[in-house]
């Protein structure tokens, strides 16, 4: 019997392609588990009316442990759009509204901490570089982990629009509502943005242990509490008072709009960012973007139950159907090593970092991304290498 049990969701698009190639990595660093497939995503959603089927749901809950590679997300009239013709009539009449299956699994289980490392690779074409002031340049080394709640904030869900009258009346007591008064109902939509007090100190006790277990000498939360003063006042307010349980580290406060400038000048100085939902999606995609894009963004979702794996980018469904393959494996690959990190399987993790490390640094095998080349079927024919011969290029570093 297997010593560990991981359920396998690869969802839509390229999901089907990445997803493989790191249980191809986990197989070859002696990882003991079985995989138990569970269908969630896009055809689910067009064939059942529901993105994240109650038998998906189960195994999570049986099994507490998930891997799981991408969807596809649409707002909910296209997503009614697209529902199986002959199941259109019947899921409408039942009230299915399209809501994203991994937002939906989050708040489902409380996986409301969300970390996401962005960490630069010595070799890697798409580093960010900057210009010095005295001629010529260098490569910052970026070592960030964005850590977002993942539950709240303003993908709650609770939103209108034409907000029915008992909505609208409680909007309405608020006196900053009156210059919407006259706006009619059909030309009016609202989303509701949610802070919790516990969830805030959860994710932001998890920033500070992390901090502490890496040996960084602060955190930074990053919101914007000049003006959204309630929610993200108490995001900052919460970060000070958990601060004081941390003496030995710093906490420094940004406001959403500072940070995104401040990451072009010195990413190097943020080492741990802790933010809300939507300013947490924001940040860890801006960095992502400074050590190679999404190719190489890991997340993991964690509850205290459970806990589910992926890489951050999408379905990227224009090359869901090439021959071979071109997408780049990484973020799949390091998201299954925090996989491991998670269930203290650190030296199998290592040795997964330290081998794409090796293929990064060394250069012969890139990926169209890493070439700054269009993607397409022409790529491969221009020297960049398919998705899985990037992940045999990161076996031969295991071996």
């Amino acid at each position: 019997m297997a010593k560990h049990t991981v359920v396998t969701m690869p969802g839509d698009g390229i999901g089907n392609q990445v997803l493989p190639e790191s249980l191809r990595v986990l197989k070859a660093v002696g990882f003991d588990a079985e995989y138990i497939h569970a269908d969630i995503g896009w055809e689910c959603w067009c064939n059942e009316g529901n993105a994240l089927p109650d038998r998906t749901i189960d195994l999570l809950v049986k099994h507490k442990l998930g891997l799981f590679g991408a969807i596809t997300s649409k707002p909910n009239k296209a997503a009614q759009a697209e529902l199986k013709p002959e199941l259109k009539p019947e899921l409408r009449n039942k009230g299915y509204v399209y809501y994203s299956p991994i937002v939906t699994m989050r708040q489902k289980f409380g996986l409301d901490i969300c970390m996401r490392p962005c960490v630069g690779f010595t070799g890697n074409p798409l580093n960010y570089i900057r210009k010095k002031v005295a001629g010529g340049f260098d490569e910052p080394q970026i070592d960030t982990t964005v850590f977002r709640q993942n539950t709240e904030g303003m993908y709650v869900g609770i939103e209108w629009t034409n907000p029915p009258d008992n909505v609208r009346a409680a909007l309405a007591s608020h006196p900053k509502f009156k210059a919407f008064a006259n706006v009619p109902g059909p030309d009016l939509a609202a989303s509701v943005r949610i802070v919790t007090k516990p969830a805030a100190r959860r994710i932001v006790t998890a920033a500070f242990e992390y901090a502490k277990k890496r040996g960084f000498k602060g955190i930074t939360i990053c919101e914007k509490p000049n003006v959204v003063r309630e929610t993200s006042g108490m995001m900052e307010e919460t970060a000070k008072e958990v601060a004081k349980n941390y003496p030995g580290i710093a906490l420094w406060s940004t406001n959403i709009d500072a940070q995104l400038m401040w990451l072009n000048k010195n990413p190097e100085d943020y080492n741990v960012i802790v933010s809300s939902n939507l300013f947490g999606d924001i940040l860890s995609d801006a960095f992502a973007g400074l050590v190679g894009g999404l190719g190489f963004a890991a997340s993991g979702n964690i509850g205290d139950q459970i806990a589910v794996f992926e890489p951050t980018h999408g379905s990227a469904p224009k090359y869901a159907e090439l021959d071979p393959p071109i997408v780049n494996p990484i973020a799949m690959i390091l998201s299954a090593a925090m996989m491991l990190d998670h269930i203290k399987e650190d030296a199998k993790a290592d040795r997964i970092r330290k081998a794409i490390a090796a293929v990064i640094r060394e250069g012969k095998v890139r990926t169209y991304d890493m070439m700054r080349l269009s993607g397409g079927p022409k790529a491969i024919s221009q020297g960049a290498a398919s998705t899985i011969q990037m992940t045999d290029a990161i076996l031969e570093k295991l071996r």
